[in-house]
């Protein structure tokens, strides 16, 4: 069901009244223009969330690349989560992973034909990829995992939200994992609810647009993860290696392929040590690793690995509709 990966440490909710007094202020300053917001002179799309961990920024972000790429020059900006490097980098198809982090990495090694940035300062790095040695020049920029950096105002604000960690179920940091107060909701013009169980009826989709209280100019829309109806060459009972976030749907949807498998999960962003490769190889035993593209970036030194590819679907035919959306905004800002 909805929300039931939810666990809230009540005892430390004096501190989650505080966190959310602190960021509150400051959302308050970004409204009343006390902190300033820049804007630029070309189409701008932030796609992010209000909470912690995984709600499905990457396969999302490949998505909106996917449907642009076909009219425009792309841009992803990200921080580069976990980097070994610096400031602001432009990725070419050779840049290692420790430079730019693994989802970046992973987004550039499969759509090379776009620009993938990385900088901490997100003003910076989108004023970088507007230089004219940036070739061919950028239409547009997508803003990966960059809700809270209110210094940039996004044209089309995206907000993600996982199906089983329902924003409004959840509490503040750190009793809970949101980032912010639900009011930060109110920035979107966009909400996601991602990795929709198949089975989500219409009434439950009602619910939650419901409880989310949204403007009449907000968009809700839901989506799953599609795979491919067969996993080919898996052998017998196969190990599922996951470094992400939330992988209790991706192991539901699985079973539906693949009657019988064992797990072996590791957090978010896991750098997959010798001794981690050692115990996945041990638990292995022979059989086939099957992994997330994420994770089979970090996963080196080991023998047969299947990636399971993943691609975003949208429930009861809203596609279109949103498809029609995000091309609308960036004609109408592209000069």
């Amino acid at each position: 069901m909805e929300g039931d990966h939810i666990k809230i440490n009540y005892w430390l909710l004096p501190l989650s009244w505080l966190y959310g007094l602190v960021v509150s202020i400051r959302n308050l300053m970004f409204d009343e223009g006390m902190l300033k917001s820049k804007t630029f002179p070309l189409p701008v799309i932030c796609v992010g969330n209000i909470t912690v961990g995984g709600t499905g920024k990457t396969p999302h972000t490949e998505y909106l690349i996917r449907l642009l790429s076909k009219e425009f020059q792309v841009a992803v900006l990200s921080r580069g989560y976990k980097r070994k490097s610096e400031g602001y980098v432009l990725a070419t198809k050779d840049t290692p992973m420790a430079e730019i982090g693994d989802e970046p990495y992973q987004m550039k090694q499969k759509y090379p034909q776009i620009h993938m940035a990385v900088d901490k300062d997100r003003c910076h790095g989108i004023a970088e990829l507007m230089k004219k040695d940036v070739q061919p020049s950028t239409d547009v920029v997508i803003l990966d995992d960059a809700y809270q950096h209110r210094y940039v105002k996004a044209g089309l604000n995206i907000l993600l939200m996982d199906y089983h960690r329902l924003i409004y179920l959840d509490k503040l940091l750190p009793a809970g994992r949101l980032r912010e107060p639900l009011s930060g909701v109110h920035r979107a013009d966009i909400v996601l609810v991602t990795k929709c169980p198949r089975s989500t009826t219409p009434t439950d989709r009602r619910g939650i647009e419901r409880a989310l209280h949204l403007e009449n100019w907000q968009q809700i829309y839901f989506t799953t993860y599609k795979y491919l109806d067969q996993i080919e060459g898996v052998g017998e009972n196969p190990l599922l290696v996951t470094g992400i976030a939330s992988p209790q749907q991706m192991v539901y949807d699985l079973k539906t392929i693949i009657p019988k498998f064992e797990v072996m999960s590791f957090p978010d962003h896991h750098n997959f040590t010798e001794t981690d490769i050692e115990s996945i190889r041990q638990r292995a035993n022979g059989r086939t690793i099957l992994t997330t593209e994420k994770d089979a970036t970090r996963l080196h030194g080991l023998e047969n690995i299947k990636v399971i590819p993943i691609e975003v679907e949208f429930i009861d035919g809203k596609k279109s509709e949103f498809d029609e959306k995000v091309n609308s905004f960036v004609e109408n800002q592209v000069q």
